[in-house]
């Protein structure tokens, strides 16, 4: 039977195709070797979380409350392409994202001529205004 590789013979072919099977065909511990396996974080060194701490997009109640949910909404409509930029280049953005009456009155509150770096500081600028 002719192979089209010339480089290995038949055995090396087949070893080399089960090393890589569990990559290629996705399934679970598709390492070929245990010590390429990663290995648990040490004793000394930090618990992996979800999320580093004080992590929240400067929402106090953290994403998935209802405040955190307001704040994705508000952020949903303000392009990327408009930071950094005043109040009036978010508005453009967001009426160009088509965003909801909401979110546009929440922006109207921001204060003028104040530069925002992201969503975040924008959300902080216009907390407790009438939305």
């Amino acid at each position: 039977m002719e192979r089209g590789n010339t480089k290995h013979g038949a055995l090396l072919d087949e070893r080399m195709a089960q090393e890589t099977r569990g990559n290629v065909q996705g399934t679970a511990g598709g390492r070929a070797e245990e010590w390429k396996t990663p290995e648990p974080a040490g004793e000394d060194q930090p618990e992996v979380t979800f999320a580093p701490a004080g992590y929240g997009r400067g929402v106090p109640d953290g994403v998935g409350s209802t405040q955190g949910e307001a704040f994705s909404r508000f952020g949903t409509y303000i392009g990327l392409s408009a930071f950094p930029g005043d109040r009036a280049a978010l508005e453009r953005s967001a009426r160009t994202l088509e965003a909801p009456d909401d979110v546009m009155r929440r922006l109207a509150t921001l204060p003028d001529g104040q530069i925002f770096e992201n969503a975040a500081q924008a959300w902080e600028a216009s907390e407790g205004r009438t939305a």
